[in-house]
């Protein structure tokens, strides 16, 4: 049986975040294979099993790396062999979910992500996703398949298996929110960048990148570059798996994590963690002030504009800028959906929706072309079946439906941002 440390309400949204099963592990291997590419050294060594002895309690901490297949069989073997009270793993219930069903996305329902505005978690999961897919192809390993073997095996045994690590979406919000401005362009170029990444990877380089010495290296240069996302994405996971691990009943525990986690787990495994310190870690940081008004600041300021151009009486002034935020908004938001592949209704309707929406910060371009595109070309029972494969591909994000709709929403998103900006630019010199 297993056992996680929360429960998690079957909501829209923890369906959509049940959906990103490898979110965690694409984004540290999206930002280490980009960043830390030449890290890799030569080992003399095999370091993926740790054994610490605390108050007369053993724990064997096996660190992996998520498309090994050497990693798979080293979890199966350590398992069996050391028979533990406990198996504790990298999981949290919706992750642990979605592993034990890999056709999820065929219950996904696109038209409510678009009206539940989660298309660009989805979206960001699916091109993270991809990265790895890619990753994964090369090793005939599916993202993720040591942890799902690791409660596969335990459970066959009998053991207690312990879902340590903290929920997703707390995890994310963590980071996105107290991440600064540039950080979060550094983020969204990472994710860019993994879309088009070819790098190759073979189970000796993936041997060698879990070893401590190269780990070292890779999280220090990390904290380096992203500090921020280093501390949210590996140390306070560290803490909170290190706390849990330590709470697991039994004399002997095994512990099944990513090699990125290896070094702080160590360190923090026999620190006593109060109630309140954990607690801490799950706290979702509010908005900014700035963050909130920003949306509203350029819309106020365009309306302001018309206002008074209106006053000041010249209709021939007030007609030009009206049809300058029109063609830009329009146009623009269009060519989006046109790059997108949407159907020509779609286009029509960015062109339509995008001088309007781009008024209201409630909803946007993206949303309405989106909807469109979901309506009048809907993702077919192969296109849900079908995703992961395609998404390995470049071309599979256009040629499947349901990305297709997604790539609509995003492109006509940004088409739409980029013409109020130009149109804004106009505003100004017109008045």
């Amino acid at each position: 049986m297993y056992v996680p440390y929360s429960a998690v309400p079957l909501s829209l949204t923890n369906r959509i975040q049940e959906q990103s099963i490898t979110f965690f592990f694409n984004l540290s291997c999206a930002i280490f294979a980009r960043i830390f590419r030449k890290a890799l050294m030569s080992t003399l060594e095999n370091t993926d099993i740790h054994r610490i002895t605390i108050d007369d309690r053993d724990f064997v901490l096996v660190g992996t790396a998520h498309i090994s297949q050497d990693s798979v069989e080293t979890v199966r073997a350590v398992i069996q062999d050391e028979n533990p009270d406990t198996v504790c793993i990298e999981l949290d219930e919706l992750r642990h979910r979605a592993l034990r069903n890999p056709r999820h996305w065929e219950s996904l329902n696109l038209v409510q992500v678009l009206k539940q505005g989660q298309t660009p978690f989805l979206l960001a999961n699916l091109a993270l996703a991809s990265f790895q897919k890619r990753m994964g192809l090369q090793t005939g390993v599916k993202p993720g398949a040591e942890l799902a073997a690791a409660a596969e095996i335990a459970e066959e045994l009998g053991k207690d298996i312990r879902l340590v690590d903290r929920e997703i979406r707390t995890t994310l919000l963590r980071a996105w929110r107290r991440a600064s401005f540039w950080k979060k362009m550094t983020l969204f170029s990472t994710l860019l960048a993994s879309m088009f990444d070819s790098q190759k990877l073979n189970e000796e380089e993936l041997a060698k990148l879990r070893q401590t010495d190269t780990l070292s290296a890779m999280l220090d240069e990390m904290a380096d570059v992203l500090p921020t996302v280093k501390m949210i994405l590996v140390d306070e996971r560290d803490t909170y798996m290190a706390h849990h691990i330590s709470q697991a009943p039994g004399k002997k525990i095994i512990a099944i994590v990513g090699a990125a986690h290896i070094p702080g787990i160590l360190k923090k495994l026999n620190q006593t963690f109060s109630d309140e310190e954990i607690n801490e870690l799950l706290v979702i940081p509010e908005k900014t002030a700035l963050s909130k008004m920003l949306p509203w600041l350029i819309p106020a300021i365009v309306v302001g504009l018309f206002i008074a151009g209106f006053m000041a009486g010249d209709t021939q002034q007030l007609a030009d800028a009206a049809v300058a935020w029109i063609l830009a908004n329009g146009i623009l938001s269009a060519l989006g959906a046109l790059i997108a592949l949407g159907h020509p209704l779609t286009i029509l309707a960015a062109f339509v929706a995008a001088p309007i929406t781009s008024l209201n910060p409630t909803i946007g371009a993206g949303f309405v072309t989106g909807l469109v595109q979901a309506f009048i070309a809907p993702p077919q029972v192969k296109d849900m079946e079908h995703v992961t494969e395609d998404i390995a591909r470049f071309s599979g994000w256009w040629r499947n439906r349901m990305t297709r709709v997604l790539l609509v929403f995003v492109l006509s998103s940004i088409g739409s941002a980029i013409g109020t900006l130009v149109a804004f630019s106009w505003l100004k010199d017109l008045f």
